[in-house]
């Protein structure tokens, strides 16, 4: 028995009525091609069970149909599962593959991973920075298009798909007022960094805007169970009343409310709680669940990916930073303030 012999696009093209050229610009989805034309190619290409070869496809298209994907820092893994997963699936829908790497923070290893790229003849790259830090432009060392996600860059021309942490930490300290909080904290990471400057802003805009401010001066440190842990205990001291804490993570949210109850307080009953990420081992995990912020990242990384084939494919895509909204995600962690404060 022997197997059937692909067809092929000359072939498509012969029963189609069209020449060669024609049947290629039909099939890869290129310009300057009637719709009745295009439909009659694909026809052609259903009844003769075409499929295209990748590597001719590629040699018609001018183009490799890969893109690179580097990994700024890998301290941001948190971050790269969900983003990957959502650019993966829109590049899948473009017919195109991803080749990942990852410089893990050394400026050395990014170098040597764009030299790589360069040589594999990638149509573009994704860089997936970091939202606390600058991510380095690459847009001038290597000469295809780049865009960039989770991360700005210091050049105001370059792509960057970043989610709007202040509304964010708008919608967090919103929906606290909502239940009734009015001595409102918040514990968040480094001071500086972008999303801790932009998780605060938003938090206290909403509590202006209910004429509120802040219980105590926002507490800074890094992004660990441990700080939130300290964190609370020094804020029952100066802020005994506190009703409810917005904390800058879910990490710390979980050493906030571990503090709150090593302490006899009730979550939310006493105190509610917020985080921030919708990171599953710690929001899910923390008793009560976390009141939290998701950050959409698969979106984040499929919009990244449009933006960048449309460059790829001659569009105009404009440039500079695209906030990209959040969602409020409810749980136990917060419930209306008890009565009779």
């Amino acid at each position: 028995m022997t197997a059937r012999r692909a067809s092929t696009l000359t072939e498509v093209a012969a029963r189609a009525g069209v020449s060669l050229t024609t049947a290629s610009k039909a099939i890869n989805g290129q310009s300057r091609v009637s719709e009745e034309t295009r439909a009659r190619v694909l026809k052609a290409a259903r009844e003769l069970s075409f499929t295209p070869n990748p590597m001719a496809r590629s040699l018609i298209s001018g183009r490799s149909g890969t893109v690179g994907l580097v990994i700024v820092d890998s301290l941001s893994q948190r971050f790269v599962v969900p983003t990957m997963l959502g650019a993966e699936a829109a590049l899948s829908e473009i017919d195109l593959t991803m080749i990942t790497s990852d410089a893990r923070g050394d400026a050395g290893r990014l170098k040597a991973i764009l030299d790589m790229l360069r040589q594999r003849k990638v149509d573009g790259i994704l860089v997936l920075g970091d939202d606390n830090a600058v991510t380095p432009s690459l847009s001038a060392d290597i000469d295809v298009p780049v865009v960039y996600v989770h991360g700005e860059t210091t050049q105001p021309r370059d792509i960057a798909h970043v989610p709007d942490d202040r509304y964010g930490g708008h919608l967090l300290a919103e929906h606290l007022l909502d239940t009734g909080r009015r001595r409102i904290a918040h514990v968040s990471g480094p001071a500086g960094t972008r999303a801790v400057t932009e998780r605060a802003a938003g938090v206290q805009s909403a509590l202006g805007s209910a004429g509120l401010e802040l219980a105590a001066p926002i507490a800074y440190g890094p992004w660990s169970q441990r700080w939130g842990r300290q964190a609370v205990e020094r804020l029952l001291t100066e802020v005994p009343d506190v009703d409810a804490i917005v904390c800058g993570s879910d990490q710390i949210a979980y050493g906030v409310v571990t503090g709150l109850q090593a302490a006899g307080r009730g979550v939310p009953d006493d105190v509610a709680v917020t985080g921030y990420d919708n990171w599953a081992p710690f929001a899910l995990e923390t008793d009560p669940p976390l009141t939290t912020v998701d950050m959409n990242l698969e979106d984040l990384g499929a919009a990244a990916v449009r933006d960048l084939f449309g460059i790829i494919d001659g569009e105009r895509v404009g440039h500079g930073v695209r906030l990209h909204d959040c969602t409020l995600v409810v749980r136990e962690s917060t419930g209306p303030a008890a009565t009779g404060r």
